[in-house]
């Protein structure tokens, strides 16, 4: 209970006390009845509460301010803090305009929160400008302004500037040290990056956690790994940089390990890092371990349940490791969901061969308001094309241009093209690529082939080839679908004339492979004969050889 003072002032406890959006409203409310609300330090604790210490409440933040009729410039510079910590950081440089038309005068702890905002919307013109303010206002000396330039103009405006603003008093400063590695690291200077990280006379961790991540973004995981090993304490940020390196170059049970690792020395994961790891057992089908992440995941957020984007990251690694239940187990628990939610399952389900029941969920999502985008549409293409729905896909294609006013793209005159030629509408599918509104590339062209391949079509086929040999593409999988157009139809001159032809241009067929795992090793087969079948070989069995 707040009791009332003879300042009219709150006591100070139940604001600390105050972590949630709804607690703060109760206080709000309890501020009005009793009239709070005119005592200046008061109204000041409520609006940092509202702005800075809950999270989420900034849009409360902003229309209790709109309301405050003579800001004073500590106001001013909280809601501007607020705002330059949110998505859309542009609202704080908006609210210093404001602040400047008010005739309120900006001190060095305003800055910061501006510099910030520049460099998070990456506006080296308009960082330029507030540097001019501070010089104008004499601020520069200040530290933590003088930091704050630092940082701006490393990571998004001159490097020469933040080399000279350092080159003085930030010189005694870790921090100022981090920004300057921090700039030339995420531009990709790793050699100067590394030569002031050595010459630092103190390493803080931001500075350890910077030259990991930027190896690490490089694909130079010996490196990370060898700083991993060096740096005297570790947080969450150190285990996701070396997670998310080794995912993005492809070693995803490395990135697992890492993990593992993670858990013993008893550190707690985040989000970012359940997502990398997600994203590693989406690619590696990894099932088993994805279900462990899950399991850690509801462990985690238990309470508040499954965020959106871990939802999503959750339905994408069940559907690409193959398991729809589990995907769509994932959707239904969902207590919110966005159109990537609904992107996810319905690809899912589509890429999968569940072509009916994606086309369902489509037609869900439509009855609860969620407005497709371009991604949506490619997925319900794919649906109707797997499952020989024409009439559906002509309807859909139909539906995103008139109905929500989105310019189809290649994949989209990919998916129908695919769809045409699955069902056997050949003719229908060559005019519908004449037609396209952006030249077809050579997947289209492909797919065509494809498509002639199966249906037996040497006319149209001959002519897809053609299109693809103009564009000067001389993939072998082209000859071997036009040879076996002609084989397929008991052409054999045709088919030995392809033949003939791969090997005047120098052709071959790459052998085709496959990698399996078996006891824990990985074992690789290749195919020994991949050439187009001939006229001598079409009673020939393919023999398969393992390497040893």
């Amino acid at each position: 209970m707040i009791r009332k003072s003879g300042n009219k002032r709150p006591q100070t406890g139940i604001w600390q006390r105050c972590r949630s959006l709804r607690a703060l409203k109760q206080i709000h409310a309890f501020m009005i009845v009793r009239g709070f609300l005119s005592d200046p330090s008061a109204l000041r604790e409520l609006l940092f509460s509202s702005a800075v210490s809950i999270p989420g409440a900034m849009a409360y933040a902003r229309r209790l301010f709109d309301q405050i009729s003579h800001a004073d410039l500590f106001m001013w510079n909280t809601i501007i803090r607020g705002a330059a910590h949110t998505p859309t950081p542009m609202d704080a440089i908006s609210l210093y305009v404001r602040m400047e038309r008010c005739g309120t005068r900006p001190n060095k702890l305003t800055f910061p929160f501006l510099l910030r905002a520049c460099t998070k919307l990456s506006s080296a013109s308009t960082g330029a400008q507030f540097h001019a303010k501070i010089v104008k206002f004499g601020l520069e000396s200040d530290t933590f302004v003088r930091n704050a330039l630092i940082n701006l103009h490393a990571n998004c405006g001159d490097l020469a500037v933040a080399t000279a603003l350092f080159d003085g008093p930030a010189r005694r400063d870790v921090v100022a040290w981090s920004a300057l590695i921090a700039g030339y690291a995420r531009r990709g200077e790793l050699d100067v990056a590394r030569q002031l990280f050595d010459e630092t006379p103190s390493k803080d961790l931001v500075s350890w956690n910077v030259m990991i991540t930027g190896y690490a973004k490089q694909g130079k995981m010996v490196k990370a790994q060898e700083l991993f090993d060096q740096v005297p304490e570790r947080d969450v940020v150190s285990w996701n940089a070396m997670i998310a390196g080794y995912v993005q170059c492809g070693s995803q049970m490395q990135a697992m390990e890492v993990f593992d690792q993670m858990c013993r020395a008893g550190e707690r994961p985040d989000e970012v890092t359940m997502l990398s790891l997600l994203s590693a057992c989406a690619e590696s089908g990894a099932l088993d371990f994805g279900q462990r992440i899950h399991h850690t995941l509801l462990e985690m957020c238990l309470k508040r349940g499954l965020s959106v984007v871990i939802g999503n990251a959750l339905i994408d690694m069940y559907a690409k490791c193959g398991s729809i239940a589990g995907a769509i187990e994932v959707f239904r628990g969902m207590r919110e969901r966005d159109v990537s939610t609904w992107n996810s399952i319905i690809g899912g389900l589509a890429f999968h061969g569940h072509s009916k029941e994606s086309v369902l969920l489509f037609k869900d999502m439509l009855g609860e308001k969620v407005r497709p985008d371009e991604i949506t549409f490619v997925a319900v293409l794919v649906a109707c094309s797997h499952g020989g729905l024409v009439k559906e896909g002509k309807e859909y294609f139909s539906l995103m241009q008139n109905e929500y006013a989105i310019e189809p793209n290649i994949k989209h005159y990919g998916c129908m093209v695919d769809m045409l030629g699955r069902a056997g509408l050949l003719e229908e599918a060559f005019e519908f690529v004449d037609a396209m509104k952006i030249e077809p590339n050579p997947i289209v062209w492909r797919t065509l082939l494809g498509a002639c391949r199966i249906h037996g079509n040497v006319k149209l086929g001959e002519r897809a080839n053609e299109q693809l040999l103009k564009m000067g593409h001389d993939a072998s999988g082209e000859y071997v679908l036009l040879s076996n157009i002609y084989a397929s139809m008991g052409e054999w001159n045709g088919a030995e004339k392809v033949r003939k032809l791969m090997d005047h241009r120098g052709i071959t067929k790459e052998a085709g492979w496959a990698l399996i795992e078996a006891d824990g090793k990985e074992l690789m087969h290749f195919l020994l004969h991949p050439e187009p079948v001939s006229r001598s070989k079409r009673n020939c069995s393919m023999t398969i050889g393992t390497t040893s």
